[in-house]
C-alpha cells in the first residue's frame, strides 16, 4: 500500500479537524502557497505540517486552544505587524498562536512568509575559522 503524500496527509488533517482549527490551518496553508507558489509541503514529527523553501519556513501545529505557526528562523525576521506572540525568548524560532474568533492580519502573514523565503534563499556567509 502506497503511503499518502505529505499534501494528502495535510488535507486529511484539515478534514479531520472539522472546527475552527481546520479552517485556520487551511487558511494558513493557502496563505503560505500564495506567498510562495514553489513551497514544498512535508509531514513530520508524527503529524505536523511543515512548509519548506530551501529550509524550513514554518510548521503548523494544532492544539485544543490554538493553531501555532512556528517559524524556524523567526527571530531573524522583521515583524512590523507584531504577529509573533509566542516563543519570543529564543534566539532562533518565533511562533504565532492563533485563537478561535480573534482577528488576524493575513496580509501581514503573507509578507512574513515571503520574508522567511527570502531569508532561506539568502547566500550563507562563510564560516569563520
Amino acid at each position: 500500500m502506497k503511503a499518502k503524500s505529505p499534501s494528502a496527509q495535510i488535507d486529511a488533517r484539515i478534514k479531520e479537524l472539522d472546527d475552527w482549527r481546520g479552517k485556520t490551518l487551511a487558511k494558513i496553508r493557502a496563505t503560505i502557497k500564495q506567498a510562495d507558489p514553489e513551497v514544498v509541503e512535508e509531514w513530520k514529527w508524527r503529524g505536523v505540517p511543515v512548509w519548506y523553501h530551501g529550509a524550513i519556513i514554518c510548521t503548523g501545529e494544532t492544539y485544543k486552544d490554538v493553531v501555532k505557526m512556528t517559524f524556524a528562523k523567526g527571530a531573524a525576521l522583521n515583524d512590523p505587524a507584531h504577529l509573533f506572540n509566542s516563543s519570543l525568548d529564543g534566539n532562533v524560532r518565533r511562533a504565532i498562536d492563533i485563537r478561535e474568533g480573534e482577528k488576524f492580519d493575513w496580509a501581514a502573514l503573507k509578507a512574513l512568509v515571503r520574508a522567511a523565503v527570502e531569508l532561506n534563499d539568502a547566500p550563507k556567509s562563510p564560516k569563520k575559522r
